[in-house]
């Protein structure tokens, strides 16, 4: 069985690491850099950069702070936020990210999948969701959770693995922030349903919820954000303890 992977997630706004519960209430949380360079040192198997207010400010991913990010990490580097084309992810990687990570341009056009993993590879290409379950389905959301679009969550993510995304990152907006623990029922489904990696996001409160993302929910990787920030979980820590509850990692 391949190893599961931890990742912590950089929230970006205004070029600080931010935090909030179920999408609102943003908190400070640092800085960027100085947190990258923590959790490789740590022995985080990769790193998220989500820039979370490109696509609401219609502007472009931050760039400089992409390259300051990438200088410091010797373990894979996702970014997201605002990518809507070839040439924006064509920057990206030249700013040292392995991989990147589209949301909302992807629903408001399904093409761009398969146009990134046609010229980038379907193993650089992430693809995010935003979803709220409600009474009768998920639904997924854009613009930072901003946006209902009624489409189903489950038949997004069939199609985006079709048109070419190598792999999904899937937020719970029920449960972001909130640390009692991931969508482990909607995790099962959506792993049992597509072939490529899933990683579990939102709602990582202590280390049993990483036990449970990986062994109920059967993701492949599991994303947290202030637990990391906070230090209320330490990789190291978090790692040895999953390792003691026969779940396969990289120590």
């Amino acid at each position: 069985m391949l190893a599961k992977r931890i990742i912590p997630c950089l929230d970006i706004k205004d070029g600080r690491t931010v935090k909030g519960i179920n999408f609102v209430d943003l908190k400070d949380a640092g800085d960027p850099v100085e947190l990258a360079k923590a959790y490789a040192e740590q022995g985080a198997d990769e790193l998220i950069f989500l820039d979370i207010t490109a696509t609401h400010e219609k502007r472009k991913t931050l760039l400089e702070l992409v390259e300051k990010v990438a200088q410091v990490l010797n373990i894979p580097f996702t970014v997201g936020g605002g990518i809507s084309s070839c040439e924006d992810v064509a920057q990206i990687l030249k700013a040292g990210a392995d991989k990147i990570a589209i949301n909302s341009s992807a629903v408001r056009r399904p093409e761009l999948i398969t146009e990134l993993a046609n010229r980038f590879g379907s193993q650089c290409v992430v693809l995010a969701v935003d979803a709220r379950e409600t009474e009768d389905a998920w639904e997924v959301y854009l613009n930072g959770g901003r946006i209902p679009t009624g489409i189903k969550l489950f038949d997004w993510l069939k199609e985006a693995e079709r048109r070419g995304a190598g792999e999904i990152l899937f937020t719970s907006m029920n449960h972001d922030g909130t640390k009692n623990g991931f969508a482990n029922k909607a995790l099962a489904e959506i792993s049992e349903m597509l072939s490529i990696p899933l990683i579990a996001s939102g709602g990582a409160g202590n280390m049993q919820h990483f036990a449970d993302a990986f062994a109920k929910g059967k993701a492949d990787a599991a994303l947290a954000a202030s637990v990391f920030h906070y230090k209320e979980i330490e990789i190291p820590k978090l790692k040895n303890y999953l390792k003691s509850e026969s779940i396969p990692v990289r120590l």
